[in-house]
């Protein structure tokens, strides 16, 4: 199995510590490495690594990972939706393993069971290998999610060393929060978290039978790449659609396989979701700081910060505090969603330097 981390893209709700020149997956959110550095090292610093990103990213990746070799890195000229981006991803890599299983994980989800995540992703080789089948893998839902897509399955047709496998019967869009709450008591709908397997002409042949706005490119991007181009051009041309709207939504579902990623799943997208989701780390009284924090009475409440810098609180509870370099952000934590307004305000009045 060929794994390619995608690291070319850059978020808003974990503002201010994801910036436009520093996203979240080169931040150190958790622990003392930055997610990109764990999804690498969560693979075992495996020789078959690829990172998918962007010329501005990746001299900040090369020094987080230097072990990875200079070629392993794929460059995406601009930015223009997960559709035209994995697309280059399989052209790319159509030219060095054109037959070889390879899996697209994003360098930003935390994931628990390190043993349990490989297990998965070695019986999604072995089934593309025996079935030549697409593999998406999914999360069991544990409340109403409106911010991912779902995927809905059928019947559970195996256990592959282990591993839940299920018929794939089509995706849904982010739903309503009625929507949502349907698919978690209905039980045969998991989280879409945009993990897919399949081999690069496979994810090819997809392309120009489904999203001919992308794979009708495809070969003049592939002459461009192997000539030595950096495939802007046909790359330019490609319309921006997501890969789930381009061709997961289109393809004959006899031709996908589901497996269920039982390995304690996080998607660590906003700053009350990553209170939420690492809550055993909490001290006594519910706060989850990594700061150099002092407080009296205080409650529930996450605390971010450099360690050069006193935060104290007194009578709070419930809040959200980050500090950065050059930015403060405070919120109840039932506001934290909506961080990306902060964003917008601040773009509205040419504040840029400190997006």
């Amino acid at each position: 199995m060929n794994y390619v981390i995608l690291a070319g893209g850059s978020g808003t709700r974990l503002w201010p510590i994801s910036r436009n020149s520093k996203p979240k997956q080169l931040s150190q959110l958790v622990g003392d490495l930055s997610m990109i550095e764990e999804t690498y090292h969560r693979l075992g610093k495996n020789q078959s690594v690829f990172i998918s990103t962007n010329s501005q990213f990746a001299p900040l990746i090369k020094k987080l990972l230097p072990d990875i070799p200079a070629e392993n890195y794929i460059i995406e000229p601009d930015k223009r939706d997960t559709g035209p981006a994995m697309a280059f991803v399989a052209a790319w890599m159509s030219l060095k393993h054109p037959n070889n299983p390879m899996i697209l994980l994003p360098s930003d989800h935390h994931i628990r069971d390190k043993r349990t995540f490989m297990e998965v992703i070695e019986a999604a080789e072995n089934l593309i290998n025996s079935r030549q089948v697409l593999i998406n893998i999914g999360i069991q839902p544990t409340f109403p999610n409106t911010s991912l897509g779902y995927l809905e399955v059928g019947e559970e047709i195996s256990k592959e060393a282990g591993v839940h496998v299920y018929e794939f019967k089509r995706q849904k869009e982010k739903p309503d929060y009625k929507t949502a709450k349907k698919f978690l008591d209905q039980g045969n709908f998991f989280w879409n978290v945009g993990s897919f397997a399949w081999t690069p002409n496979k994810f090819i042949e997809a392309y120009k039978k489904f999203a001919p706005v992308i794979g009708d490119h495809l070969n003049e991007l592939i002459h461009d790449l192997e000539s030595g181009g950096d495939g802007s051009e046909a790359f330019s041309r490609m319309e921006k659609v997501s890969i789930d709207y381009a061709v997961i939504e289109k393809i004959d579902p006899r031709q996908v396989l589901t497996i269920r990623g039982d390995f304690g799943w996080a998607d660590l997208g906003s700053w009350d979701q990553l209170f939420d989701q690492l809550a055993d780390k909490a001290d006594a009284e519910g706060n989850l700081v990594k700061a150099n924090w002092h407080g009296v009475d205080t409650r529930n409440t996450l605390i971010y910060g450099p360690a050069d810098k006193i935060i104290t609180t007194l009578g709070v509870s419930d809040l959200v505090i980050v500090d950065s370099d050059d930015a403060l952000l405070v919120t109840p934590m039932s506001r934290a969603k909506d961080v990306k307004k902060i964003v917008e305000l601040l773009s509205y009045k040419k504040l840029q330097q400190h997006l």
